[in-house]
């Protein structure tokens, strides 16, 4: 037995309010949910709203964090609430939650990992989008769990303010923190990834970087030779960078034998020091090129990787949908987002519900089986099958 559904509601969050949204689960699932997410706007009335949620649906497995919009069988929303839930009796849910992530992310994710059970299958992952090196905490959880363990998810969001995220474990509501959900027991997985972006330009080498901070490209101050690229407008970095990636081209980044390769979206730049930051390592002499994408492409690769979770899941039938795609494919995208969650289900299954949100970081493995890597600027969707 395997029943999910979501429901949503717009801001301005209250305790009422999530009080309605725990309900109406309640409601659409036939009984209380045996796992909830939240995932939500990072509006004023955020934490009434999951003591809302957590009197009308009283389970332990409730997971989820602020966002930079949202999905839901509604489609992509802004400003919102989404509340997602499972029954089932094939798949056992286990929550795992470390808090001081800045001081060591890749600590927080061994300690994630040995707070679930051995029997766990596929990871979901949500981490705080400021605080966190998501690469890092990938290294910890695959030294416990091994690489083989799916992880997928995202990097938590405040509507693009990059002030403050939050995350929600339970009855607690979190900053600076990782929390996880195991899911162990009888089921299947697909997963597909894809950008839309496209190399451009001679391959260069990061000839200089330490963590996610560029320094230099052959040579040259890395802020100098993205401003050359983007000529008149330069003056619009970082901002204008989400539009051109940095694509990790060589062995550090190329990471299947499908063409795909690690994206790399600018944060900030430090004028005096002519360096980027980025959202995701580059390792020092990494071969990269800046690239370029559209509306089409982005749209395309959104369909794509919905393709490819379902080759992935092979002959089992979907019941449920996850998209963790990210804030600069929103920003790109501008009023046509709704269209990349609509292709989405359109190409697996308009009447199966789809959860997920807009992220500062994208968790997931190429597919099943394979290393998880974090991601920029990717869609990235699971489905769940029996």
């Amino acid at each position: 037995m395997f029943k999910a559904a979501t429901v949503q509601l717009k801001a301005p969050f209250s305790e009422n309010k999530g009080r309605r949204l725990g309900e109406g689960l309640i409601g659409k699932l036939d009984q209380k949910p045996h796992v909830c997410w939240l995932f939500c706007s990072a509006q004023k009335g955020v934490k009434n709203l999951l003591k809302g949620v957590n009197d009308a649906v009283d389970t332990d497995n409730l997971i989820g964090c602020t966002t930079d919009g949202e999905v839901s069988d509604e489609g992509f929303s802004s400003e919102s609430a989404v509340l997602v839930g499972i029954v089932t009796d094939r798949i056992d849910f286990h929550l795992s939650v470390v808090e001081n992530l800045s001081q060591d992310s890749e600590d927080v994710g061994r300690k994630l990992a040995q707070g679930l059970p051995k029997s766990t299958r596929y990871l979901q992952l949500f981490s705080d989008g400021i605080t966190s090196n998501g690469c890092a905490i990938l290294r910890g959880i695959s030294s416990v769990l091994g690489e083989e363990i799916p992880v997928s998810g995202g990097t938590a969001g405040d509507d693009g303010r990059f002030v403050r995220t939050w995350q929600f474990a339970g009855r607690k509501i979190l900053t600076d923190a990782a929390v996880a959900l195991g899911f162990s027991g009888d089921f299947r997985l697909g997963i597909g990834v894809r950008s839309g972006w496209t190399p451009t330009g001679l391959t260069k080498v990061a000839t200089s970087a330490s963590g996610n901070k560029l320094f230099e490209l052959n040579g040259e101050p890395a802020l100098k030779v993205y401003e050359r690229f983007l000529g008149k407008y330069a003056h619009k970095l970082p901002s204008i960078g989400v539009e051109y990636p940095l694509g990790l081209v060589g062995p550090a980044g190329n990471i299947g034998k499908t063409n795909y390769f690690l994206l790399r979206a600018t944060m900030s730049v430090n004028r005096e020091e002519g360096s980027i930051s980025f959202a995701g390592e580059i390792p020092e002499g990494a071969e990269v090129s800046l690239t370029c994408g559209d509306i089409a492409s982005v749209l395309h690769a959104s369909e794509e990787a919905a393709r490819l979770a379902l080759s992935d899941l092979g002959d089992a039938t979907v019941a449920m949908i996850f998209c963790y795609s990210c804030m600069a494919r929103k920003i790109v995208l501008g009023s046509r987002t709704r269209e990349e969650i609509e292709l989405i289900r359109q190409k697996i299954d308009p009447t199966l519900p789809i959860a997920g949100f807009y992220t500062y970081g994208e968790y997931s493995p190429l597919r099943c089986g394979s290393t998880s890597y974090l991601h920029n600027e990717t869609a990235t969707v699971s489905v769940i099958g029996f």
